[in-house]
Order: C-alpha cells, then sequence, then structure tokens
C-alpha cells in the first residue's frame, strides 16, 4: 500500500453514532492509525465469525474499554500519551464527568488535538438538549427552504447535519489543528457543532438572499424545485430524471432534446412562466422511459441526467471507471474521497469491537498480565 496523507497520525475514537465514526472513516481513509475505544457491552455483543459490513468501520482498530471504571479511564489517558487526535461525541460535559475530558487528555499530551462533536455545540441554550440532523437544520435556517412550494420541508435524510455540517466540520478543523501543533507544539480543542456546519453550509444562500435573488418562500427559488430547468421528473416508467440546464446554452440544448427549439418560449428567467413551464416538461418527460431520455440526452450539454439508487449507481460506467463504489468483503461501499495523489486504496475491512484490545494495549507497554487483570478488573473487553 502506498504512503497516504495521514500516515503516522494516530487518531482515538470514543466510539459513538453517526458523524463521529463517519470522521474517524475520512481519517483512517487518509492513512491515520485510528483506534476506536468501543465499550464492554458492544464487544459481548460482536459476532467474530461475522465480518463486520459498516463501511464507517474500516481501516479502524478497536478496544474494549469501559470508560466508567477508573482503570478504564485511567487506560485512555494513557492511549493519549501516543496519540495525535481524539475525537468524541458525547453532550456536553460528559466525557469531563468519565475524566477523560480535555484538561486531563491535554496534560498527558500537550500537542493532543481534541476534537469535539455536538449537536448544538459545547455552550449555548439548547447545548445540553437532545436533537438529531432534523432538529439541527430546523434552526440553521437550512430544512425551511428545502422542498416545494405548498408542501411541508422535506428531510434530506441526515447527510447535510449529521454528515455535511458535522463530520467533515469536525474533520477540516482537526487537520487545521494539526498543523497548528506542529507548527507551535501545542494542542488545542476543536468544538465542531452540526448546527455550525449547516448553517455555514448556506453561506452562499444568505449572499443570495442578501441581494434579493432568493427569498424565504420554499419551492420558488432557482435551486430548490421553483425553476422548470432545475428539478426532476417523473418519466413513463415511473422513474425519474434530474435537470440542471442552468446556463442558456445548456438551456438550449434542453429545449431542443425536448422538441421545443422550434417554439416561442417565454424567457428563461421568468419566474412567471416557471409553473406553466414545468407543467410542460412534465408532462414531455412522462411520454419516455428514464433511459429513453438518457439516449436522448447523451452527448449534449443539457445537464440531464438519470435519477439512481444505490444499486444502480454502483453499476453506471463513470461510476465505475472511477471506481467510485469499490467492494471489501463483498460489501459494496463508496471509495475513500477526496483523491490525494491520486486515488487512496481501502485502508483495510471494517473492526470487530475490540479486536484489538490486546494488541494495542501491549503497544502501550502493558503486558499479557497486566491485560489480564484489566480484563478481570472489568476495565477493559
Amino acid at each position: 500500500m502506498r504512503q497516504r496523507p495521514l500516515d503516522g497520525v494516530r487518531v482515538i475514537e470514543l466510539a459513538g453514532i453517526g458523524p463521529v465514526p463517519f470522521a474517524g472513516m475520512l481519517l483512517s481513509d487518509l492513512g491515520a492509525d485510528v483506534v476506536r475505544v468501543d465499550r464492554p457491552a458492544t464487544v459481548a455483543g460482536a459476532d467474530p465469525t461475522r465480518p463486520s459490513q459498516d463501511p464507517m468501520g474500516r481501516g479502524k482498530r478497536s478496544v474494549g474499554v469501559d470508560l466508567k471504571h477508573p482503570d478504564g479511564a485511567a487506560t485512555v489517558l494513557r492511549l493519549m500519551t501516543g496519540a495525535d487526535v481524539l475525537v468524541e461525541g458525547f453532550r456536553p460535559g460528559v466525557t469531563e464527568r468519565l475524566g477523560v475530558g480535555p484538561e486531563p487528555c491535554l496534560a498527558a499530551n500537550p500537542k493532543l488535538v481534541y476534537g469535539r462533536m455536538t449537536g448544538w455545540g459545547q455552550e449555548g441554550p439548547l447545548a445540553q438538549d437532545a436533537g438529531h440532523d432534523i432538529d439541527y437544520l430546523a434552526v440553521a435556517g437550512v430544512l425551511g427552504h428545502i422542498g416545494r412550494a405548498g408542501a411541508p420541508p422535506t428531510p434530506p435524510i441526515n447527510l447535510v447535519a449529521d454528515f455535511g455540517g458535522g463530520a467533515n466540520m469536525l474533520v477540516v478543523g482537526v487537520l487545521a489543528a494539526l498543523v497548528e501543533a506542529g507548527r507551535t507544539g501545542r494542542g488545542t480543542v476543536v468544538d465542531a457543532a452540526m448546527v455550525d456546519g449547516a448553517a455555514l453550509l448556506m453561506a452562499p444562500f444568505w449572499a443570495a438572499r442578501a441581494s434579493g435573488f432568493w427569498t424565504d418562500e420554499r419551492g420558488t427559488n432557482l435551486l430548490d424545485s421553483g425553476a422548470y430547468f432545475y428539478d426532476a421528473y417523473e418519466c413513463a416508467d415511473g422513474r425519474h430524471v434530474a435537470v440542471g440546464a442552468i446556463e442558456p446554452q445548456f438551456h438550449a440544448a434542453l429545449v431542443k432534446g425536448l422538441g421545443l427549439d422550434g417554439e416561442e418560449l417565454p424567457d428563461q428567467m421568468d419566474r412567471g412562466a416557471w409553473p406553466s413551464m414545468k407543467a410542460r416538461l412534465a408532462g414531455i418527460f412522462r411520454t419516455r422511459t428514464r433511459d429513453e431520455w438518457v439516449e436522448v440526452f447523451a452527448g449534449t450539454d443539457a445537464c440531464v441526467a438519470p435519477v439512481l439508487t444505490m444499486g444502480e449507481a454502483a453499476e453506471h460506467p463513470h461510476i465505475r471507471a472511477r471506481g467510485t463504489v469499490v467492494a471489501s468483503g463483498g460489501v459494496p461501499q463508496p471509495a475513500p474521497a477526496p483523491r490525494v495523489g491520486g486515488p487512496l486504496p481501502l485502508p483495510g475491512r471494517p473492526v470487530q469491537p475490540g479486536q484489538h484490545t490486546d494488541e494495542v494495549l501491549g503497544e502501550l507497554g502493558l503486558t499479557p498480565e497486566e491485560v489480564a487483570r484489566l480484563r478481570e478488573a472489568g476495565a477493559v473487553a
């Protein structure tokens, strides 16, 4: 396996759900040695005869540690001495109560980057409240702009706050803090809040709103299904095509492919004509199947693409040519991205909880007898 950008960087990931393991996967894909700290109950429930199918565990190692046990917390602090990064996704104050908050961890390793992932952030009126992606999107001013006119907001699955505004922003912060630690010798705390990240993703739309180009009325704007040339249309077979013909030359290719180039049509940016043009296009697209429309627009710049399921996407010629979806252990999954110096190989199969407890603790200098005593005490699993 060739050298990867984060080879030699060790990351301790306190096991959680959603965006924290995704952030750990991104760091593992880039070459980091990610050691996931799993709860003993998770270790006990694992079936070592069945390989994990979760891509977010790929390339990682796992130790089973009870953070509520004093010796378990001490073991995690010992892990800090040889780590570069810790990432965790508990509510504010939880790791402090467990004894593995930023203060003792940075005392154990002053160069440590301590990455914190929460929904609402470390402070503020909602900091201790429960929430999920949809709630962070709602408060960040994102969800209110997703959906069609006259219909309720449409949850965009949990991609935007959890993974876009959460995990990706955490990784950006961690990488920036690693650079700073390399320059100054001092670690720091990264506070990645999904509500902050989701709001940040809306930066272009705040600019558009300030200029009057974007309104608060959902489903009436250029990119939110208001425009007839930027929407998804049902075809004769019940499947769909996506149309994104914004630029005039792309719009002209769309009109030509639909057989409308000989007609007197309203100006593309005449918003008053958008509803009638949308109804017109909807009727035309229903006359052929999705794949027939793909053939019609093949080789043009009309920006018309088939709307594919995950299974269909894995078989698409472009996805196959780029290796965007790969298989590990027979499990299809997205390949590492972005490409740094070329495509990055999968770092390894997904880990089983507790799979590397003895190995990792041995690297800390613990003898097999010491590990056995910790296991007998219930501090590790």
